[in-house]
């Protein structure tokens, strides 16, 4: 049966905690709505709502050899179709300036890889369409450098049509085999961004290039308390991908948190919200 989601009025809401969640990548469309119509069902529980996210490409894969995904007409596709079934804002990465418009024309929401955070061209594509934009964090700069890349969308926003913006903390330290949050973050991204903070909790624990054959290990198991922790700390919301079966996910398996174990982690982080903001 399927299961559509209450619509939300924004991406982004600045006093109710709100969860991207999706899988790493599009897979078939029996994985992709599976994952949605679940996510439409746990969205009641969340009082911002939930955005769907998945990656037509993974452009930014270490392995040359790495699975890409389904491409952007293909992925646009599937997409759309998620969000027909589930009635989920549906958000999607963007890695070149042509793909931006072409993608606002499907998803809601626009999402910039922490890699490609300082791309002007990009940021001001994302910017220009009009659609909200979550920036990732670049795993090597400070809280206070993402000022620039917020200024660079927000400059290009449509006049009237201001892109709804947030950032994403995805940790730091990007090469020594792990990422390591630094709780301050949060308070900040917010003071120097002046717009909503994401945390980032299954890319937190990535180990680069220490999984099999090179490819991205991950440490999934410490996702709950770090989101705990980071909700505790100030985080708007949360994104998280997760999967039925990570260990058969095409990419990011060991980081993601397995489907069956989001619901529990959510009512823990929902109750931890309350009682921190309230």
């Amino acid at each position: 049966m399927t299961s559509t989601a209450p619509r939300q009025t924004t991406a982004f809401p600045t006093t109710d905690l709100f969860l991207i969640a999706g899988p790493c990548q599009l897979e078939d469309d029996a994985l992709n709505l599976r994952v949605g119509e679940h996510l439409a069902r746990l969205s009641e529980r969340v009082p911002g709502g939930i955005v769907y996210k998945a990656s037509f490409d993974k452009a930014n894969r270490s392995n040359p050899g790495a699975t890409r995904g389904l491409g952007l007409d293909r992925g646009l596709a599937a997409l759309d179709r998620v969000r027909a079934a589930t009635g989920l804002r549906i958000l999607t990465d963007v890695h070149l300036p042509e793909q931006c418009a072409a993608a606002a024309t499907v998803v809601d929401v626009l999402q910039i890889p922490a890699f490609l955070c300082r791309q002007t061209d990009l940021l001001e594509a994302a910017g220009a369409t009009g659609k909200p934009v979550n920036v990732k964090k670049g795993q090597w700069m400070h809280p206070e450098g993402m000022r620039g890349a917020v200024a660079k969308v927000r400059g290009a926003g449509r006049k009237g049509h201001a892109s709804e913006l947030a950032v994403t903390e995805r940790g730091t330290f990007f090469g020594y085999g792990d990422l390591v949050v630094d709780m301050r973050s949060f308070a900040r991204m917010r003071s120097a961004c002046d717009c909503p903070v994401i945390f980032d909790g299954t890319h937190s624990v990535q180990q680069p290039g220490r999984g099999e054959d090179g490819a991205s290990g991950g440490a999934r198991e410490f996702i709950p308390s770090l989101v705990l922790a980071a909700v505790a700390a100030g985080a708007d919301g949360l994104f998280l991908e997760t999967h039925p079966d990570p260990d058969s996910a095409p990419s990011d398996g060991p980081n993601m948190l397995p489907l069956d174990a989001l619901d529990d982690l959510i009512g823990r982080v929902v109750d931890v919200w309350a009682r921190v903001r309230g």
